[in-house]
């Protein structure tokens, strides 16, 4: 089923300048009055966004603090890692359901809600220092950000006019990734600031909690997608079913396999800075972290101004051309001698054009489906993008210990792997480069 047609432009567009074939389906039209809406859930997003990765790094933080032998800490350091990772790939599932089966907006409440229980626990375990109740609580926070992820992505295309969505989705991965660089420092902050009385740190992140709860009811109300979705206990049983969904549909499938790619280029290189910057760049922890800032604040800047840039389309012919910028600035970042403010620059560029490539294929993802699957996609799409992260710690485990590349030369394996990516890419749907260039030509003319 087409979208309707503008009789004003040629038969092949439509009124926001997008293919008819790339967006067959189409939700009810936004409100005139989107835009308290939609930053509503900007505010609801960031919020959660921090306190999920304050929690994790605050409790890593207090394992360091122990003075366990080094085995032991890097142990339970892997596990509160696992920890905030393993809910989305057992509860993404769930999430789409919800998604689907009641308001995304309903969805978004009830997720809160559990967020300020499951914080208010956190606070009971960082008051009276017990370890795996802090380690649990992360477990359980997580949990609240995968049932949240498909009705925080699902919400965009409902609340946003179509022109709007990339803008949009630039908007909310700049804020992600903005939580996300303050709540790594703010974390260290809480750990020094309150050593011996966490109590507070606590009180101040179920602050935080309710803080996102108010703004989530500012969120436009919007219908349920699919009221008689049926639920099925078995999680993966339901991901099949997506996955069915997703491959009969080919712009799709290649926006979901894209997506996957670069979370696990993302992991990968979250890994090779810490071991760059200790063995390589020899600098301390601080730094450390200043390098991975880079990169997160460059995907947060490149994902918006790839909004900007798709000028009211949902424009992915950005995709090859972010991993062009991904694939040079990898290579730029392997070379030998780098000073470290050299190493952000290419970081920080590495990052941006990282944004061009996530971006479109997140709206795509957002917007292909047809309303009533929508849930379930981006959830299938959110578990094989956790499965891309673990599948980069495997690979990282292979290519510095059986193949014996140190961090650079990673580095460089990742800009190849991106190459090859980009290629097999562009053989999938050539369509991407013809509107790479006619996204360059209307620029130049304009």
């Amino acid at each position: 089923m087409s979208m309707p047609e503008n009789p004003s432009v040629p038969p092949s567009e439509t009124a926001a300048g997008v293919r008819a074939d790339v967006f067959p389906r189409v939700a009810p039209a936004p409100a005139a009055n989107w835009r308290f809406g939609f930053w509503s859930l900007i505010v609801t997003q960031f919020q959660g966004a921090f306190n999920d990765n304050a929690l994790k790094f605050l409790v890593i933080y207090l394992i360091v603090e122990r003075n366990f032998p080094s085995i032991v800490r890097d142990r339970l350091v892997l596990l509160v890692g696992s920890l905030f990772a393993l809910p989305f790939i057992i509860f993404a599932m769930a999430g789409g359901y919800f998604a689907d089966r009641y308001s995304k907006r309903s969805v978004t409440i009830g997720t809160k809600i559990f967020e300020a229980g499951m914080m208010t626990f956190a606070l009971i375990a960082l008051a009276i220092g017990h370890l795996p109740m802090e380690a649990a609580a992360v477990f359980l926070i997580s949990t609240q950000g995968a049932l949240f992820a498909p009705s925080k992505y699902g919400l965009l295309p409902e609340l946003l006019p179509p022109k709007e969505l990339s803008w949009g989705n630039g908007v909310i991965e700049l804020g992600t990734f903005l939580a996300a660089i303050t709540a790594t420092m703010a974390s260290g902050f809480l750990a020094a600031a309150f050593r011996g009385r966490q109590v507070w740190s606590g009180v101040i992140l179920l602050a935080f909690t309710l803080s996102g709860l108010a703004a989530s009811f500012g969120i436009s109300r919007v219908r349920a997608a699919d009221p008689a979705r049926r639920f099925r206990a078995n999680p993966f049983a339901d991901f099949g079913g997506q996955l069915r969904i997703i491959v009969q549909d080919r712009v799709l499938a290649w926006a979901v396999a894209g997506n996957m790619y670069i979370w696990f280029l993302a992991a990968l290189l979250q890994f090779v800075i810490v071991i760059y910057g200790h063995d390589i760049l020899r600098v301390d922890e601080t730094q450390i972290s200043y390098l991975q800032a880079a990169v997160g604040l460059g995907i947060g800047i490149g994902s918006l101004a790839a909004g900007y840039l798709s000028f009211g389309t949902i424009e992915y012919g950005l995709v090859p051309l972010g991993a062009l910028g991904v694939t040079v600035f990898g290579f730029l970042v392997s070379r030998s001698g780098l000073s470290i403010w050299q190493v952000r620059s290419d970081l920080a560029l590495l990052g941006f054009f990282g944004g061009f490539y996530a971006v479109p294929l997140n709206a795509l993802i957002q917007h292909r489906p047809a309303p009533e699957h929508r849930g379930g996609v981006i959830a299938a799409s959110s578990l094989l993008s956790f499965v891309g992260i673990f599948l980069a710690a495997g690979v990282y485990f292979a290519l510095s210990s059986f193949a014996h590349l140190n961090a650079a030369q990673i580095f460089l394996a990742g800009a190849i792997m991106t190459l090859a990516a980009t290629f097999y890419s562009v053989f999938l749907l050539p369509d991407s480069v013809q509107r790479l260039r006619r996204w360059v030509m209307d620029r130049f003319r304009g």
